[in-house]
């Protein structure tokens, strides 16, 4: 595209030296494979051999995410954290593709751990193409996990959930039906529009560090850390604790349903 814009510049008077960026691409792509010639490949600044069409990485979404689960369709309420049980969630990865889970309530920043254990069988041979995930993040593993934390809550405490497009949320109809826990994604490559998970992982990283193995922390050791977290005071909060902020909706709760006739 550079030479192809430039060409008009250096060459106002000359309309032989016109050609479009496409031209020169058929000109290096080997037809039919779309691989570049073995010598040129090493002028790439990329160092890509192969050519991607537009049209392909356009097709690259997950099948089990439609435009009614995307982030433009949820709540406004949970936008601006007006009302509480609106939750992010994602997974923190270490070494050896182990994954602590993590759930992050958007108003009062309350976070809850999900521990995903390997499953039996892992690392004993190598990784069989669909076979199960043994690593314990995939999609069965993620979403019972997030069953079980997510409904020991008051419903009025669990109604949405934003998470990333990746595969662990492909049972995402299923989470929904079991606890009924709306389900939205963000778009691609766009982290800030899970902030509050985004900075929590970050959090997080100084007791579980990048590079380390996440299956040796058992549930126990989750629950403490998830407990220290949620104990510092927080500037957005007015200086109160996750806990404090979160334990003042559930009284709430508590005493507007003790009041119902």
């Amino acid at each position: 595209e550079q030479i192809a814009h430039r060409l008009p510049i250096d060459f106002p008077e000359d309309e032989t030296m016109r050609i479009s960026h496409e031209a020169i691409y058929q000109a290096l792509y080997i037809q039919g494979r779309g691989a570049l010639r073995r010598e040129l490949t090493a002028c790439l600044r990329t160092g890509r051999a192969l050519r991607v069409p537009r049209a392909r990485t356009r097709q690259r979404g997950k099948k089990f995410v439609t435009e009614e689960v995307l982030i433009s369709q949820r709540p406004a309420e949970a936008a601006d954290r007006a009302v509480p049980g609106h939750w992010e969630g994602d997974l923190i990865i270490g070494l050896d593709s182990s994954a602590i889970g993590t759930l992050v309530e958007r108003t009062t920043r309350f976070t809850m751990l999900l521990h995903l254990p390997r499953m039996e069988g892992h690392g004993e041979s190598e990784r069989v193409k669909n076979g199960p995930a043994l690593a314990g993040h995939g999609a069965e593993a993620v979403r019972d996990a997030i069953a079980a934390t997510i409904i020991t809550l008051p419903e009025q405490l669990r109604r949405s959930l934003t998470w990333d497009q990746g595969a662990e949320m492909a049972q995402h109809a299923r989470l929904r039906i079991d606890t009924g826990l709306e389900v939205y994604f963000a778009d691609p490559h766009s982290p800030w529009q899970r902030g509050t998970n985004e900075n929590t992982n970050g959090l997080l990283r100084q007791y579980f560090p990048k590079g380390t193995d996440l299956s040796r922390h058992g549930r126990s050791e989750l629950d403490a850390v998830a407990v220290t977290l949620n104990s510092r005071p927080r500037k957005t909060l007015g200086w109160r604790t996750p806990a404090e902020a979160f334990n003042e909706h559930l009284c709430s709760l508590t005493s507007s349903v003790a009041t119902t006739p």
